[in-house]
């Protein structure tokens, strides 16, 4: 094992990652690692949790094994990690013999540094000879959770990790999960024995997350409502059912969105294609079951819906984590129908086991009370695992958002009759049962009960049940009721409430929903990790169109090249010299060399055409001093209405190869625009054609310097947007 010193860290994490300082506890897991001690470390997604072994990996003799469940985006952590000069492969059931056996050979001799294999290849015998004559360094265990029967992901196979341990003592071992309560991080030492292991424990709290819940009405219309707020962002909707997900993504196509099913009805082959189509931004929205659950590797995600109620707190707060693993704002709504609830219960009530069928309850329980919640969204959840969270208002839920302008009602009236319901049907009844009395309904039930003979039966007339609802869940919130333990949540007046119904105290409540559905108000300043960069719009939505082609040249994900973090920066900074272009968060020496010279000649020509101070002039502290560039939506508005290219320049100011340039970004985000007008003829297209075949797409410099100054950026950017629109611009 290498010893590396704190300059070593760093000199890595810059040359490799391109960032100069560490997140939270990065660097504290790392030191731990390469001292050789096992780790178990919790940290939500997004947090940085990939990078706890990928550095030390780096510094470490051998090879690091990291065992994976993620089978789907194997392939695009591999990517991304070459991308950053890291030697890494990977092993699982999509590759052919021939494949994994040139793998082994190159592990075998020393040219990989990361392997990443699936669990159940542990269980291989072949592959546990070929691991024996391995020196491993490091032992990786991602989605650690899923070794744990009491965790919401329980895998069998991870029951294979064990003997990884007694192969290669001498490694040190790190566990990775990003949700696991007390019980479940215990059972994850047993079970990988790591005696001695220090544990890490991130804050769960996912700053730039904004978390509501919807009553759900028509998803057919609610969806296309939510998606409209994040157009043209990456979308995962998550359903019940497999059918639900084919009957939704083909009710948003109908509409005019781009979405496709994934299940675990479809073929292996179906499923890798619409993994890759989203993770290369082909296809913006998925509509999935859980079996997507864990398949998110994406950092752009803007937008998770829930059509129907997660079975637990993990399980939501898992799949809500595949929302802005970037850090930047993204939003996660749940749609809620009380009869969610029953439908879980009735696959509940087909466990034989009794303990499971409890704990399956208690699950469920825990999800459907953050769904009827009337206080903080956010710190329910941060509780439920164990941390602590004393903010009055997180400003990023819809409970917290919307008190701060609902206003407060007199309940005085509504709060007595309610509470003397709960005391009158004898404490041993939940909120279902509770409405139904106080607005008189025939349920069998109620009549079985003979509670339609109380006094307190039939005396709401003015509330709905879903409004009862809200007022027992305020009610809650005020320490008047309170849930007894038990199997299943009844009500029970608490020594507060009992003094409030003998005083007769007034009360005020806030002001209840419309017609008792959730409030569905999006934030107007979403939350975010600290205050919001400043850059040009104009200028960054060119260098997303210059990595989409480069993306799309080497067949990888579009946040292989660059995340959007690290565009928003260029676009603020403008770096125009590969110096500064180093000085970019995320831009390690892998790829200032493979993509510094593409992005700054874009940013050179793009602060030319725009008469912008140069770099010396500009801030280098964050924000942009330069013009911020109008929308690319002014552009197509006016293109929309019939104008020429001229003419929107004229209007707008701008020079005409900049309106060039905003309809080739257009064209890349779906927008149908007929350019063949601006086509230059058949004999220079032909030439710009077999230039852009002999030297790539992604640069347009080198094109016109072989072409000559009688072609401009211009014919060669509506050549290739033109060649797109054919579908004839070629991958890998």
């Amino acid at each position: 094992m290498s010893m590396t010193t704190a300059t070593d860290i760093h000199a890595l994490l810059k040359a490799h990652f391109g960032f100069d300082t560490f997140r939270g506890q990065q660097e504290a897991v790392v030191r731990r690692v390469l001292a050789g001690g096992d780790a178990l470390l919790l940290m939500p997604t997004g947090g940085g949790k990939s990078l706890c072994y990928q550095l030390p990996a780096l510094a470490m003799d051998g090879v690091t094994l990291v065992v994976s469940p993620l089978i789907a985006l194997m392939k695009d952590q591999v990517d991304g990690l070459n991308a950053n000069g890291i030697a890494a492969r990977f092993i699982n059931s999509t590759l052919p013999l021939r494949d994994v056996e040139r793998v082994q050979a190159e592990v075998r001799r020393g040219a990989v540094k990361i392997l990443y294999v699936a669990p159940e290849r542990l269980a291989v015998e072949g592959f546990r000879r070929f691991l024996s004559g391995l020196t491993v360094s490091l032992i990786a265990i991602d989605e650690a959770h899923c070794i744990s029967e009491w965790g919401h992901e329980f895998r069998p196979d991870y029951r294979n990790l064990r003997p990884l341990r007694e192969m290669f003592p001498n490694a040190p071992v790190l566990a990775l999960t990003a949700t696991a309560t007390e019980r479940v991080r215990r059972d994850i030492m047993e079970q990988l024995g790591l005696k001695g292991a220090e544990v890490f424990v991130s804050s769960f709290n996912r700053a730039n997350l904004t978390y509501s819940v919807q009553s759900k009405d028509s998803v057919e219309q609610q969806l296309p409502r939510l998606l409209s707020k994040w157009q043209g962002s990456p979308a995962i909707v998550y359903c019940y059912s497999r059918q639900e997900t084919e009957d939704v993504a083909s009710a948003l196509r109908v509409r005019g969105w781009t979405a496709r099913p994934y299940h675990a009805g479809l073929s292996a082959e179906e499923r890798r294609r619409t993994q890759e189509d989203f993770s290369r931004d082909r296809v913006p929205i998925i509509v999935a079951t859980i079996a997507f659950g864990m398949g998110g590797d994406k950092p752009d995600v803007r937008l998770v819906v829930h059509t129907s109620l997660p079975k637990s707190v993990e399980s939501y707060y898992q799949e809500t984590g595949r929302a802005g693993r970037d850090g930047l704002p993204s939003e996660c709504v749940l749609l809620y129908s009380y009869g969610d609830k029953a439908r879980q219960e009735y696959f509940i009530r087909q466990l034989e086991d009794e303990g499971e069928r409890r704990n399956a309850q208690a699950k469920l329980d825990q999800m459907v009370r953050f769904a009827q919640l009337h206080t903080c969204r956010r710190r329910y959840l941060l509780e439920y695992f164990g941390e602590r969270w004393d903010a009055d208002d997180c400003g990023g839920c819809d409970v917290c958002l919307a008190s701060q302008d609902r206003g407060e009602f007199d309940a005085t009236e509504i709060a007595q009759k309610a509470l003397s319901a709960v005391v009158r049907t004898g404490e041993r009844y939940g909120e279902t049962h509770i409405t139904g009395v106080l607005v008189g309904s025939k349920e069998k039930r109620i009549l079985a009960a003979d509670h339609d003979n109380l006094s307190v039966y039939g005396i709401v007339r003015d509330f709905d049940r879903n409004q009862l609802r809200e007022v027992l869940g305020l009610l809650r919130a005020r320490g008047l009721l309170a849930l007894n333990e038990g199997e299943y949540p009844t009500l029970r007046v608490t020594d507060a409430g009992r003094e409030f119904l003998q005083n007769r105290s007034p009360l005020s409540l806030p002001r209840l929903r419309a017609e008792g559905k959730p409030a569905s108000r999006a934030p107007e300043m979403k939350p975010s990790a600290g205050a919001p960069l400043e850059y040009d719009e104009d200028l960054f939505e060119e260098l997303r169109a210059l990595r989409r082609r480069i993306a799309d040249e080497q067949d990888v994900p579009a946040f292989v090249v660059f995340g959007d973090v690290a565009l928003r920066h260029m676009a603020a900074r403008r770096p125009e010299t590969l110096q500064a272009f180093e000085r970019v968060p995320g831009v390690g020496q892998a790829k200032l060399a493979a993509y510094g010279a593409a992005f700054t000649e874009a940013i050179r020509r793009y602060a030319d055409e725009h008469g912008l101070p140069a770099r010396a002039s500009v801030n280098m502290g964050g924000s942009s001093s330069g013009r911020r560039g109008a929308t690319y939506e002014k552009t197509w508005e006016m293109l929309a209405q019939g104008l020429s290219v001229e003419a929107v320049a004229r209007e707008r100011e701008l020079a005409p190869g900049t309106v060039i340039r905003h309809i080739e970004v257009l064209t890349m985000q779906g927008k149908s625009i007929d350019i063949t007008s601006l086509l230059p003829s058949p004999e220079r297209r032909r030439d710009i054609e077999e230039a852009f075949k002999r030297l790539g797409y992604a640069q347009l410099g080198p094109v016109r310097e072989s072409l000559g100054d009688e072609y401009s950026y211009e014919d060669l950017t509506i050549v290739r947007t033109w060649l797109r629109q054919q579908g004839r611009l070629p991958k890998g």
